[in-house]
């Protein structure tokens, strides 16, 4: 049964009416509802705000490395201390390991790039502080609703943004209503606010029907894969923050890793390797348990106990690939637009920042009672702000990497440490990409195989163990929320010519090719999804559509 028959038949569906809607319960949607209610308060208004938050509470679908700094969280809540944030181990020190296969060249202090230098940011739990701004969200009277997906937009007659809807429940997998079947209700709003995260599903859609990247860059993304340990305590350095470069990439691909010294003997470790690679042979989950049993990294989790996986795809934050950011009836905040700074590694503050940026032009719109145009406010202020003077001191760093690796590294190097010794803030070029991400695969007879080594259970893991630990979970007889548009391309084009590279992209082992009475077919294992939306961004043929699941469905992180 189609939305359409469902709606028909089942319909209408109830509806709740607020000032602003949020889709989202991230640090960005969570700072825009905060800043919403500070204001009202402030000027003594009534303004209603709920969020929408697909996972099963704020914080189960957040992932990030994470060393956070601390500027936009003192903006928005300068008391963040005495209210509790769990912001607790400082950094302590920076190191920069340039990797071969068996050494490792540390990068010394007095040559260090300022993007690697973390002097007064927190290693934290994104998931933690999530939580702890919900928290804060909820006694500033804003309105949670967790396990709930925005499935849909919702438009008025002129086209401007009136809403969304909520996922259907309780639907088979053959898309019919069975008996616990409960229909979506709408929530309409004088403006929503998109803060879906990185490859947002409704923010594709709003980029697409309003031309928000018309005359941008294109926007291009990294996958990050990470894993929380327990180890032993004499392993153990609280604020120790390690960042890597070189070896097991090659000097064709971009990335490099990060293992961070939180409290309590725990470190949180990862590998990111930007989506634009070109072998389809390489396994962005192999090559981040290979870079594990490195002597350098190895040192610091042996005799320990992996607690926890995830993966999420990131922005590579560029400001030349930014969308236009509002809309008439909303704006996109977070890295649902893009804003994050790679360069340093870190998106929590920008994402605060652009969050309290949007609350501010929503709430000036809403108290002079407009409602459904665009929040032109919105941009002026990123324009005005430290967040745009910040990503645009740093808008070619991933651009130099697109064009060499090795110029990326020196010319990191020159942009960050030699043009600030010489008294130049911000480099006076600017660099530029068109090229997105899926289109630059190659033929896999054109790519040299890769050969990665069994895991060993102790330091290297396989995929489904990992995913186990991720607390991952999707209602078994629910629609695949992963399609396809058309279901002959993965045998037809992607095995054939790419040797089917779904396979390898994926963190979660959703996607299996198989011989079956002689005949090759893709299997889909949607209920492994970790939503990290690799899949969407990097099939070569954009031939894989991802689709809201139920509420409440994907990881459950915790301490991540």
């Amino acid at each position: 049964m189609s939305p359409e028959d469902i709606l028909s038949r089942y319909g209408p569906r109830e509806a709740m009416e607020y000032d602003v809607v949020v889709v989202g319960g991230g640090p960005a949607g969570l700072s825009t509802a905060i800043r919403l209610k500070q204001l009202a308060a402030e000027k003594d208004r009534e303004v209603t705000v709920c969020v929408l938050e697909k996972g099963s509470e704020p914080g189960a679908h957040i992932l990030s490395g994470a060393v956070m700094d601390p500027k936009s969280i003192t903006e928005l809540l300068p008391n963040w201390r005495e209210l509790g944030a769990p912001l607790h181990q400082p950094v302590t020190a920076d190191e920069l390991l340039l990797l071969s296969e068996t050494g490792a060249r540390r990068t010394p202090d007095w040559l260090m790039p300022r993007n690697f230098d973390n002097h007064g940011c927190y290693v934290i739990s994104l998931g933690a502080v999530t939580k702890w701004l919900a928290e804060q969200a909820e006694a500033l009277g804003v309105e949670i609703f967790s396990g709930f997906t925005a499935a849909e937009l919702l438009y008025h007659d002129d086209g401007s943004v009136k809403g969304v809807a909520t996922g259907n429940l309780g639907l088979g997998k053959d898309g019919e209503p069975g008996e616990q079947f409960q229909i979506g209700m709408e929530l309409h709003a004088k403006y929503t606010v998109f803060a879906e995260g990185a490859r947002g599903h409704l923010g594709q859609q709003l980029i697409t029907r309003f031309k928000l990247d018309q005359g941008q860059d294109a926007q291009t993304f990294a996958i990050g894969i990470k894993e929380l340990w327990e180890i032993p305590a004499e392993q153990a350095r609280p604020g120790l923050v390690v960042h890597t470069a070189g070896w097991p990439l090659n000097d064709d691909t971009f990335g490099g890793g990060f293992l961070y010294h939180l409290e309590g003997n725990q470190v949180t470790l990862g590998y990111v390797i930007g989506l634009d690679y070109q072998n389809p042979w390489l396994s962005p989950f192999e090559e981040m348990q290979r870079w594990k049993t490195h002597p350098s990294i190895k040192a610091y989790i042996e005799g320990g106990k992996r607690l926890g996986y995830g993966a999420r795809a990131l922005n590579n934050g560029t400001p030349q690939a930014l969308p236009r950011t509002v809309f008439p009836g909303g704006a996109l905040v977070g890295c649902d637009a893009g804003f994050l700074n790679a360069a340093r590694i870190k998106g929590s503050h920008a994402a605060i920042k652009s969050g309290m940026l949007c609350a501010e032009a929503a709430f000036e719109a809403v108290t002079a009672g407009r409602q459904n145009d665009e929040l032109t406010g919105f941009e002026a202020g990123f324009k005005a702000s430290w967040l745009h003077e910040e990503l645009w001191t740093y808008r070619n760093f991933k651009n130099w990497f697109k064009l060499n690796p090795l110029l990326g590294k020196l010319m990191t190097g020159v942009e960050h440490w030699l043009l600030p010794r010489v008294g130049v803030a911000q480099p006076p070029w600017t660099l530029h990409n068109r090229v997105k991400d899926h289109s630059k695969l190659r033929p896999a007879a054109e790519m040299p195989p890769i050969s990665y080594p069994k895991p060993d259970g102790v330091i290297s893991f396989d995929r489904l163990s990992s995913v186990f630990i991720s607390n991952t979970n999707h209602e078994e007889n629910q629609p695949a929320h992963l399609t396809l548009k058309d279901a002959s391309v993965p045998v037809g084009i992607n095995l054939a010519r790419f040797a089917g590279p779904e396979s390898r992209y994926c963190p979660a082992g959703v996607y299996e090719f198989m011989n079956k009475d002689g005949q090759d077919q893709l299997v889909i294992n949607a209920q492994n999804c970790v939503h990290c939306k690799t899949c969407d961004i990097k099939d070569p043929t954009q031939n894989i559509v991802w689709v809201t699941p139920e509420g409440g469905g994907g990881p459950n992180y915790a301490g991540m």
